[in-house]
């Protein structure tokens, strides 16, 4: 039976910011939400690639600093990563709001024109801003 990939869960102390960022320079919408009790909410966040958040409200203090750079290098998620078509005029449409913490890089020796550059959202989240990659042919 196929599986399709649905959606990425995200734990945020701050939903009005997180949603706010998303939607303003990601296309991202709100698809769903669900009354937890107690003032708390899980709101699903979805953009024109049918590409979901579940976005769930914070519950306990994080145990450890955020990662910094391209993400963590432990076992887990690294970071996150959107297309664009230029990455230096997504990064001019953020403004101050892109916080970057590694790059831009370029990668020509393994892609002509792959160029990445690594930022935070308003949650500390490592999000990969990319142009250019292309599958590598003969694989399947």
């Amino acid at each position: 039976m196929k599986a399709t990939f649905f959606h990425l869960a995200l734990t945020v102390k701050n939903l009005e910011k997180f949603e706010s960022f998303y939607a303003k320079y990601f296309g991202f919408r709100r698809a769903r939400v669900i009354d937890l009790g107690d003032d708390a909410k899980l709101v699903f966040l979805k953009n024109d690639d049918n590409f979901y958040f579940e976005v769930f409200p914070v519950e306990e203090e994080r145990p450890y600093p955020m990662a910094e750079a391209d993400g963590p290098h432990y076992a887990g998620l690294r970071h996150m990563a959107f297309s664009v078509d230029d990455v230096d005029a997504k990064v001019q449409e953020m403004g101050e709001d892109a916080v970057i913490t590694l790059g831009p890089l370029h990668f020509d020796e393994v892609i002509e024109g792959w160029k990445t550059v690594w930022l935070k959202d308003p949650e500390g989240n490592i999000i990969e801003i990319t142009q250019g990659y292309k599958d590598q042919e003969g694989l399947g």
